[in-house]
């Protein structure tokens, strides 16, 4: 019997999860359990026997981290795995009249020159050789290549089956910041693709849940959570879910309409047996789909003027001050105080800029906000914080009334440091955006707007457009450039014109000496200066380098007018006055 036609009028039982239970049959903790294949193939083929024993009709092959980039580029040694893995399970599978999936989990760690395709192309193809035509695509933290990989098996197997899952969080996230609603969207437009669902990560009543607040009515649903979530003793991770209490709940998921059922993590075969039992004579339940839930919105929510004046095409004005490398506030503070009577519309402020411990920049912007009824732009990386602080600063922020975010990628800890300082990057800037948008769909009463920076001194400005066109697929609405400060860096702003539709803030930093204009070019990544301009501050004072500087920032914002919505200024060494000369005489040309 074909799986579509069993599935007509039965739901479909998985296994539960092989490398926890085989790391408890063997007693090899933290390792992998897929080239068991090759070396203990009658403890593999038994932990199969023992599932289907147990009840259940679909068994996953013992294949889930088998692929070029975990296997370190073995070919030979990945179609050995999963040809052997495909064998055992089909053996297994055949005295019970089960089906067998080809399991196939993420491929992550792929530098971005690699196409993810490709590779999960290469393990498609030795499936098919095996004869293969119903796949697992699990444990995925986001769609790439999940659709153009269920088409090419498609194009070679039309009748194939392919499931794909999602590893989501309780709070429907998933590990790189991708929500669970979009995910099922996603897997929803792809006709390739015949069941979407979740595994792993959530215990089952939070995937039960998970389920409830989601749109699935019009899809084949498969849920295959944990057993509950594991306890650390001596490190070593067990899982002390009930499997009476594990059943009940796949109970409940069959009735919420879920047509696919299994476990992950820590489920062994007294769950799978316990499920089995809870879940026979249990028919296909068809679910309707959910209310749309009345979001609240508090009456004293506004949006952002600075949003709103671009909107209206009007060109804004945005000044970075530097936050300070101490508690005293008072000059910054001042600096801003200035800047709002020169009608500055928004200040940024950098996250620990050159990865250096600064006052933090989301907490400055709250405190501008409160004290001086000015929009800030506080600047975000993806360097300091996991999802959960960034979820945990997003939903401050947008509490305390800022509605405008900067992210970026962020600098890194500087070598020396790195044995104190630790890194986070669970994301880039592109896969942040995607989550803060997601934000403003799930846990806020409305978005925030999200920029991003263009480096336009790039020596390959065509990589710096192509990834500023996947930021604005992922939610970006503009981007604050680099200072443009040389002829090059003036043409790449001209084609960023040309061929992105986001908004633009064109960058100026006042050069203030020729040895300030000899550092940026030498020592800051992302600045360009253009000879010419050094050569013109020899032998000049402060004085007569500060009227230069007026001269030349002003020539620059007039050259720059009609490729950008704004302007983007830098404050060097906190010359906020220096700043506020700079904005009268670009004022005075009718610039904004």
């Amino acid at each position: 019997m074909d799986v579509r036609e069993y599935l007509e009028h039965n739901l479909l039982l998985f296994d539960g999860g092989m490398g926890t239970y085989f790391s408890a049959r063997s007693y090899r903790v933290g390792s992998g359990c897929e080239l068991a294949n090759l070396s203990q193939p009658e403890l593999i083929a038994d932990i199969h026997r023992e599932y289907l024993e147990a009840g259940c009709k679909a068994i996953k092959t013992n294949t889930f981290a088998v692929n070029r980039v975990c296997f370190q580029g073995n070919e030979e040694l990945v179609q050995q795995t999963i040809a052997a893995g495909w064998s055992l399970a089909q053996q297994a599978a055949g005295k019970y009249d089960a089906f067998v999936f080809a399991d196939i989990g993420p491929i992550t760690g792929l530098p971005e020159t690699m196409d993810i395709c490709e590779e999960y192309r290469y393990v498609i193809d030795c499936f098919l050789q095996q004869g293969a035509k119903y796949f697992l695509f699990e444990t995925n933290a986001n769609a790439d290549g999940l659709c153009e990989s269920a088409e090419y098996i498609k194009q070679q197997v039309p009748d194939a089956y392919i499931i794909t899952t999602f590893a989501i969080q309780p709070d429907g996230v998933s590990r790189d910041g991708s929500f669970a609603a979009q995910l099922l969207e996603q897997m929803k437009k792809c006709a390739a693709v015949d069941a979407v669902g979740f595994n792993c990560v959530c215990g089952a009543r939070h995937m039960l849940e998970l389920a409830k607040e989601i749109d699935h009515h019009d899809i084949t649903l498969a849920l295959m959570p944990n057993a509950g979530y594991p306890v650390v003793i001596n490190n070593r991770s067990f899982y002390e879910g009930d499997p009476h209490y594990f059943a009940t709940q796949l109970q409940e998921m069959a009735q919420e309409g879920a047509g696919i059922l299994g476990g992950c993590c820590g489920t062994t075969p007294v769950h799978i047996a316990q499920a089995a039992q809870a879940l026979s004579g249990c028919g296909r339940s068809t679910r309707k789909a959910p209310k749309k839930l009345q979001t609240e919105t508090s009456d004293t929510w506004q949006d952002s003027l600075f949003w709103q004046k671009l909107q209206k095409g009007k060109k804004v004005i945005a000044v970075e001050l530097d936050p300070p490398a101490d508690a005293n506030l008072s000059k910054f503070m001042h600096g801003a105080w200035m800047l709002k009577g020169a009608n500055v519309d928004i200040i940024t402020i950098a996250d620990c800029p050159i990865a250096r411990a600064r006052v933090d920049s989301s907490l400055l912007a709250c405190k501008i906000r409160r004290e001086l009824n000015l929009e800030a732009l506080p600047h975000m990386t993806c360097r300091d914080r996991n999802i959960n602080a960034t979820k945990a600063l997003l939903m401050g922020l947008y509490a305390e009334g800022i509605r405008n975010v900067l992210l970026i990628t962020g600098d890194p800890i500087p070598t020396a440091e790195r044995d104190e300082v630790k890194s986070v990057y669970q994301f880039n800037s592109r896969k942040m955006a995607a989550f803060v948008s997601g934000l403003g769909q799930t846990a806020l009463p409305g978005p925030f707007h999200l920029f991003g920076a263009l480096n336009v001194n790039a020596r390959n400005f065509d990589i710096q457009l192509r990834l500023a066109q996947e930021k604005l697929q992922k939610g970006m609405i503009g981007f604050l450039t680099q200072p443009i400060l040389t002829p090059e860096a003036f043409e790449n702003l001209k084609k960023a014109r040309e061929q992105l539709d986001g908004y633009l803030l064109g960058g100026i930093m006042p050069v203030v000496s020729a040895k300030n204009a000899r550092f940026m070019d030498s020592e800051i990544n992302g600045i360009r200066v253009d000879e010419r301009i050094t050569e013109l501050y020899e032998g000049k004072d402060r004085t007569e380098s500060e009227t230069l500087a007026v001269e030349i920032s002003t020539e620059i914002a007039r050259q720059i007018a009609p490729y950008v919505d704004g302007y983007y200024l830098m404050t060097p060494f906190q010359r906020t006055g220096l700043i506020c000369r700079i904005l009268e005489q670009m004022e005075h040309n009718v610039l904004f």
